[in-house]
C-alpha cells in the first residue's frame, strides 16, 4: 500500500505523550490486521522508513487446489513468481484499496484500546503505591438496598470511585453523602476494563496507620507497634514497645492529656482503644493484655499456648469484659488461650 504517514505520526505521538512503545504498537497492529482478515496464511510487512504497510497471503503451489484460500495451481503461481514450482510457496499481495480500508479501521481500534490500557495502567500504578495506606475519601452515595457506600478517593473522578461494602464498615457508624472519612486501602485490582480498590474501615491496618500519623515516636521508629487486636466499632487493643528505656511507649501513644489517642478514637467513630506494654515474657504480656483489670498471677501451661490467669474476685467481670470481649481481645493480641479464674475458685 502507499505511504501512511498519518498513522505513523499518531504512533510517534503516543510514544512521546503516553510512553507507549511504537514498536509494541506496530506489533499489536500487525497482529490485529491478520485477525481482521481471518486468514491464517496472512502476513504483514511494515516498512518504517517508507511508512508503509503491506499484507500478503502465503499460498502453497499444488497440482490440484483443494482449499482456494491457501492453495493455487502452478499456472496461477507463475503470475506472482516465475520461480514457482509444485510444493513451493508464493506471496500474493492484498489489493491496496482493500488493505487501506482494513488498516484504517483496525489501527484506530488498536490505538484506542492501547490508550485505555495505558491510562488504566497508570491509575493502577499510582493507586498500588498507596496500598496499605490511609486514604481520604468523600462519600458520594449510599445504596439504600445493599447498604454499600460509594466514595471518591483523592479528588479524582470515576477512576477513583471505590465501594465500602457493609462487611468493611464499622458497625453502628452512620455515613451520609458529603461526609469525609478515612479508609484503609487493602488492595488494588486491575480488571479487563477498570481498576478497583478494596477499602476498609474495619481492618487493623487502619488503626496502625492512624497511630503512625498521630504519634511522632512511631513515625521516627523509637516506638514500635507489636500487635493489634480489633473488634471494629467497639474496642481495639494495641501493644507497643520501645528499645529505649527512657521512652514510655504507652505514654507516647496516649499523648499529652490523652490528645493523641483521642484524635484516633474520633477518627474511628468513638471506638475504645486499650494501649498496653508489649513483653517478650508471655506471662507478663498476658497480664498487660488483660488491662484494665488487675491480675494476681499467670501460669503458663506448656507446650500449648495456654495460660491460667488468677484475678481478684472483684476484677473477674472486668477481666472477662462484656460478653467476653476483654479476654477475647487479650487472647488475640497475645496469641494465647486464656483461662481466667477468680481467687476464691483457685483457692
Amino acid at each position: 500500500m502507499g505511504a501512511n504517514s498519518a498513522l505513523f505520526e499518531a504512533l510517534y505521538a503516543l510514544e512521546r505523550e503516553k510512553n507507549i512503545s511504537k514498536d509494541y504498537m506496530l506489533e499489536k497492529i500487525k497482529t490485529a490486521l491478520v485477525t481482521a482478515v481471518k486468514r491464517e496464511n496472512a502476513v504483514v510487512e511494515i516498512d518504517e522508513t517508507k511508512k508503509t504497510f503491506r499484507m500478503f497471503y502465503m499460498m502453497n503451489v499444488v497440482e490440484e487446489v483443494m482449499d482456494p484460500e491457501t492453495e493455487m495451481t502452478l499456472d496461477q503461481a507463475r503470475i506472482y513468481s516465475k520461480r514457482a514450482v509444485i510444493g513451493s510457496t508464493v506471496q500474493v499481495e492484498v489489493a491496496t484499496k482493500d488493505f487501506n480500508r482494513i488498516t484504517a479501521s483496525t489501527a484506530k481500534q488498536v490505538i484506542i484500546q492501547a490508550i485505555r490500557e495505558s491510562e488504566r495502567g497508570n491509575i493502577y500504578n499510582e493507586l498500588s503505591s498507596k496500598a496499605h495506606e490511609i486514604l481520604n475519601a468523600l462519600v458520594t452515595r449510599v445504596d439504600p438496598k445493599t447498604g454499600n457506600i460509594f466514595v471518591e478517593i483523592g479528588g479524582r473522578e470515576e477512576e477513583s470511585e471505590a465501594v465500602l461494602p457493609v462487611s468493611e464498615q464499622i458497625k453502628g457508624e452512620v455515613l451520609r453523602e458529603g461526609d469525609r472519612v478515612k479508609v484503609y486501602l487493602v488492595e488494588v485490582r486491575k480488571g479487563a476494563k477498570s481498576v478497583s480498590m478494596i477499602i476498609s474501615r474495619t481492618h487493623p491496618g487502619l488503626v496502625k496507620r492512624l497511630f503512625e500519623l498521630e504519634v511522632p515516636e512511631i513515625h521516627d521508629g523509637v516506638v514500635e507497634i507489636k500487635n493489634i487486636a480489633r473488634e471494629a466499632g467497639s474496642r481495639t487493643k494495641i501493644s507497643v514497645y520501645s528499645p529505649s528505656p527512657e521512652i514510655d511507649p504507652v505514654g507516647a501513644c496516649v499523648g499529652p492529656k490523652g490528645s493523641r489517642v483521642e484524635t484516633i478514637v474520633a477518627a474511628l467513630g468513638g471506638e475504645k482503644i486499650d494501649i498496653v506494654h508489649y513483653s517478650e515474657n508471655p506471662a507478663e504480656y498476658v497480664k498487660e493484655a488483660l488491662s484494665p483489670s488487675d491480675v494476681t498471677s499467670v501460669t503458663l501451661l506448656a507446650p500449648e499456648k495456654i495460660c491460667r490467669v488468677i484475678v481478684p474476685d472483684d476484677q473477674l467481670s472486668l477481666a472477662i469484659g462484656k460478653e467476653g470481649q476483654n479476654a477475647r481481645l487479650a487472647a488475640k493480641l497475645t496469641g494465647m488461650k486464656i483461662d481466667i479464674k477468680p481467687e476464691s475458685a483457685a483457692q
